[in-house]
């Protein structure tokens, strides 16, 4: 069973990005992301409607993160204010030493190569620093930008489970990508 322990929190840095915990003050720029619906396309979760529905899902992530159940940064360019997005481990299996990545970025500043070195920082955090033995990416079957960041970080596609989850009313297909830690070593 993974021993995980999130405090401190582990501030990553990349060339352009700090990637750390999100505050109450990240909450209207989480607002806006979390509201916009072609933002929202590809995530099966509510949209906020006020910037308290953004504040209080940074309050759920961080205390998960107090009892080490997830980890989860805000993304900030190094040159300007504002998170611009979020990046972490949203579901793990202890247990069998797992995690699920997941992440989000401003339209605006999507097609940049931001999520690729965001993801590469998470990533060598969790397979160095966690010790994790596999992550796992979950995506809409439509979202074709996130499946090319995964494949160019050397996930592999394990799944299309069609219909495998309610949503709204509509039963959706989901695609399992997953990177092994032999692989990831291997690429480094």
């Amino acid at each position: 069973m993974l021993e995980l322990n999130f405090t401190p929190f582990p501030v990553l840095e990349t060339e352009r990005l700090i990637l750390r915990q999100l505050t109450d003050d990240d909450a209207p720029d989480m607002f806006v992301m979390r509201s916009d619906k072609e933002m929202m396309k590809f995530i099966p979760r509510p949209p906020a409607v006020t910037v308290a529905d953004a504040a209080k899902l940074i309050q759920t992530m961080n205390d998960s993160i107090a009892k080490n159940e997830m980890v989860n940064w805000g993304m900030v360019q190094k040159d300007k204010p504002g998170v611009i997005g979020s990046i972490g481990y949203v579901r793990m299996s202890k247990a069998d030493h797992r995690a699920e990545v997941g992440y989000m970025l401003h339209k605006d500043l999507q097609g940049k190569g931001l999520i690729h070195e965001a993801l590469a920082a998470v990533l060598e955090y969790g397979f160095n620093g966690m010790k994790l033995h596999s992550v796992t990416a979950i995506i809409d079957p439509e979202n074709f930008a996130s499946e090319k960041v995964l494949q160019k970080h050397g996930f592999v596609k394990e799944a299309h489970f069609k219909e495998d989850f309610l949503w709204e009313g509509k039963f959706l297909d989901s695609v399992h990508y997953c990177m092994l830690e032999s692989a990831y070593a291997a690429r480094t």
